[in-house]
């Protein structure tokens, strides 16, 4: 069996079985022998930054010679992505193994095809033995996949609008979905996010007599500025500052998502015993790893990935674009999925863009190219429409001169797009 045939025949089998709840998933796991409860490290929740600050807790583990097993989703060009020890996508062999070690429990339990990814990060970070596990929650928290995983320490990076259909209409549903991964006694580090929502995790967290430590309450970060090659700041906590910290991630809100993850990870070092040596933390921020997110493809011109999604993620971009650009020509690629706020959006990429190619990526959630365009031309936008993204991107740059930039957005399904055909794009 090849990898397009494990793929194809995993998602074809499983794809259908999406119910809410846990059930299914503790029943598999406890058949499993329930390594999910056998392992120590970090689960990681929130609308935006939890892929990134999940990237920057595993190579904070790499820098102190701890060995990791991060799992994250989706993924952007191999599925193998989403089960990754020591920075190294699991191999193929391994992944197939798993999956026929445990195909008559996945059959049994008519898992989803989520829970089946899930369920094997578990099984292979247990197998082989790694210090520290990092899971990113998939939807939600409370009724995801990920959540029966007893970790050591916590983080709810932030609460927005996204999901509403399944995470409820109001910021204080989706906190409470959010929160449902605070686990008793377990230390939690928490992002800036609207008071409605942080009140619900607060009180979440006191219920279960949860510590918390609040960002701009316990721990802030000052002196922020980005270039086109990263963010650089100063962490500053009760007991700990850093200063002159660099990430090569590039945005004001990657410095909010280092200054969790620093701060989940001080405590788990507290936790194990382990010394805190500044030096390390520089040197782990400085060399994440970490695809789609104001990742540079491209000089002369400039151009960048990123994978805002959702209104909370494209004001981000918004804000870095005009903070390292101020004075540049911006051609936005976009391809959106349909069950998002189009209209708020595209209304924010046109006040940057001097003109938008819009395309329709391949997922089967693709927004319509004429409702995309019906939204840029009702914000006064300029746009051309190019079915293809990775054909809008090649017309983007034709069109584009040497000291312009170009953003390709809208959509992880979207860069991915750009990602696979990476090598025959000439791109760096």
């Amino acid at each position: 069996m090849n990898y397009q045939q494990f793929l194809d025949y995993v998602y074809q089998r499983h794809s259908g079985n999406v119910k809410l709840g846990l059930d299914r998933m503790l029943s598999i796991l406890k058949e499993m022998g329930n390594p999910n409860l056998k392992m120590q490290g970090f689960h990681v929740a929130g609308t935006n930054g939890k892929g990134s600050t999940s990237a920057m807790l595993e190579a904070l583990c790499r820098a102190y010679e701890l060995t990791t097993g991060l799992n994250t989703s989706p993924h952007l060009v191999d599925y193998r992505e989403r089960i990754r020890v020591n920075k190294n996508d699991i191999k193929l062999e391994q992944l197939i193994a798993l999956y026929k070690k445990w195909e008559d429990v996945f059959e049994n339990n008519e898992a989803s095809f989520f829970e089946i990814t899930t369920a094997m990060a578990f099984s292979h970070f247990y197998e082989e033995k790694v210090d520290t596990a990092i899971f990113e929650v998939g939807l939600g928290g409370r009724l995801d996949g990920t959540n029966p995983f007893k970790s050591s320490v916590g983080i709810i990076t932030s609460v927005s609008y996204d999901h509403t259909k399944s995470l409820g209409s109001e910021l204080s549903q989706i906190a409470y979905e959010k929160a449902g991964i605070i686990k008793e006694n377990t230390p939690f580090a928490v992002g800036k996010m609207d008071e409605e929502a942080r009140d619900v995790v607060l009180r979440i967290a006191e219920e279960r007599n949860a510590p918390i430590l609040l960002f701009d309450r316990d721990f802030k970060i000052e002196n922020i500025h980005t270039d086109a090659e990263g963010t650089h700041f100063d962490y500053i906590s009760d007991d700990v500052t850093i200063k002159q910290i660099n990430t090569n991630l590039i945005g004001v809100h990657q410095a909010s998502n280092a200054a969790l993850a620093i701060t989940a990870f001080i405590t788990y070092l507290k936790q194990r015993d382990i010394v805190l040596n500044e030096e390390l933390i520089r040197k782990a921020l400085n060399n994440v790893i970490w695809q789609g997110r104001m990742q540079m493809i491209g000089r002369e011109p400039y151009t960048f990935l990123d994978g805002a999604h959702n209104e909370e993620g494209v004001e981000s971009l918004v804000q870095t674009i005009k903070q390292l650009f101020p004075d540049k020509k911006i051609i936005i690629v976009l391809a959106i999925l349909r069950d998002k706020n189009l209209e708020n959006i595209i209304k924010n990429i046109c006040s940057i863009s001097d003109k938008i190619f819009i395309s329709k990526n391949q997922s089967t959630r693709a927004a319509e190219l004429t409702e995309q365009a019906d939204y840029v031309e009702k914000a006064g936008g300029n746009y051309e429409i190019i079915e293809n993204v990775v054909d809008a991107f090649k017309q983007a740059r034709k069109d584009a001169n040497v000291d312009d930039v170009i953003i390709i957005s809208g959509s992880l399904y979207t860069i991915s797009e750009i990602l696979k055909e990476k090598e025959n794009l000439d791109l760096i």
